[in-house]
């Protein structure tokens, strides 16, 4: 079966086809980030307009890169939530019109699911069950992977996530924007013990996190020092900041895998590039005896190819959409869309899908 997949929820226009939910056959992006930066963040109505330029043209690269025409898709796979509700809105558009000119069903896809479904195409061996960290710029959770389209949240931030914590650190700190490439560049080689910064416990609520007081601390820090004309060392501030991010999450995760004792632990989101947090979760798994799967860089980002592979998943569910189908900023990842509902566009490929579906 190929989907063709559509991410649209921030900065990053994606395209992709993917096959059986595991196979990438063509991944096209456009990211408006350098439009973004020298506002130092996304500005929505930019990404929105940038979104609307391209997300035509990434659809016929895509075919093109793939080999394949038109008649070829089987499904049409969306983000419908959560994100920047004018970008969500361009992909499901898009999405929708697509999916109703070909005639093929429409597959709503939360885009937090769709993360989570990147090291399906990094790790074919994974399956659920496994706990999962999400991390990104607008997301900072602990899921319970129960099943493919099964999740439960164990633990979430209380306020800010780790990704906006480093963007927004890393251009106080004079990074640039996005942050946390460039503050993971500055923290190598520096002492993380240099800063006393905060870590937080939650009483009744171990594994929820909240990152605003680090934030708060590190601002303090560095306009305390500009106020008084001091220069603070920026690899050992980058360091212990890298430091405290990953000493909130690596503990929480290593917690909640032992507390659901699968063996398997999964870290999807752009916060998963950062290399400290790599290396703490590689030595903590190791030493607690859990398997841990961790999707390549170019898989962290936005990207099509995981709404692809989240979208078969969903497809063998049940899960379908029609026109009426709209973005939601927000949304539970454990909420699915619907409750598999008849398809709307209806394929040649459902019977031999529904076939795939009853087998497993």
């Amino acid at each position: 079966m190929i989907i063709l997949a559509v991410e649209s929820s921030c900065d990053e226009t994606a395209v992709a086809l993917v096959r059986d939910g595991r196979t990438v056959l063509a991944d096209c992006i456009a990211s408006s980030v350098e439009m973004h930066r020298i506002y130092g963040g996304v500005v929505p109505e930019i990404a929105s307009r940038k979104h609307i330029e391209v997300i035509a043209q990434l659809a016929d690269q895509a075919l093109e890169q793939a080999g394949l025409s038109r008649g070829d898709i089987d499904a049409v796979a969306v983000t419908y939530a959560p994100g920047l509700i004018g970008a969500v809105l361009v992909g499901v558009s898009f999405a929708k019109s697509v999916a109703y000119a070909l005639g093929v069903p429409l597959i709503p896809v939360h885009h937090v699911r769709g993360h989570i479904a990147a090291n399906y195409l990094a790790h074919p061996d994974l399956e659920p069950p496994f706990v999962c960290l999400c991390v990104s710029g607008g997301t900072s959770l602990l899921v319970d992977v129960k099943g493919y389209t099964e999740m439960e949240i164990l633990g979430a931030t209380r306020d800010d996530a780790a990704g906006e914590c480093f963007d927004k650190i890393a251009r106080v700190m004079g990074l640039g924007y996005p942050g946390g490439a460039p503050l993971d560049r500055a923290a190598q080689g520096g002492n993380d013990k240099a800063f006393s910064l905060p870590r937080v416990h939650i009483q009744d609520a171990p594994l929820d996190m909240s990152f605003s007081g680090l934030k708060t601390a590190m601002l303090n820090l560095i306009h305390n020092a500009q106020q008084k004309g001091e220069e603070l060392p920026v690899a050992d501030l980058a360091a212990s900041f890298s430091a405290a991010v990953s000493e909130e999450l690596v503990p929480r995760t290593m917690a909640a895998a032992q507390a659901k004792g699968y063996g398997k632990v999964a870290v999807v989101g752009g916060v998963a590039a950062n290399s400290r947090i790599r290396r703490d979760l590689e030595q903590a798994c190791q030493a607690a005896g859990c398997t841990l799967y961790l999707p390549p860089l170019k898989l962290c980002g936005d990207n099509g190819s995981m709404i692809g592979s989240q979208g078969y998943y969903e497809y063998l569910a049940g899960t379908r959409a029609g026109t009426d189908l709209n973005a939601y900023a927000n949304r539970e990842i454990s909420r699915p869309y619907g409750t598999g509902t008849a398809p709307v566009f209806p394929s040649p490929v459902e019977k031999s899908v529904e076939s795939v579906h009853n087998s497993l």
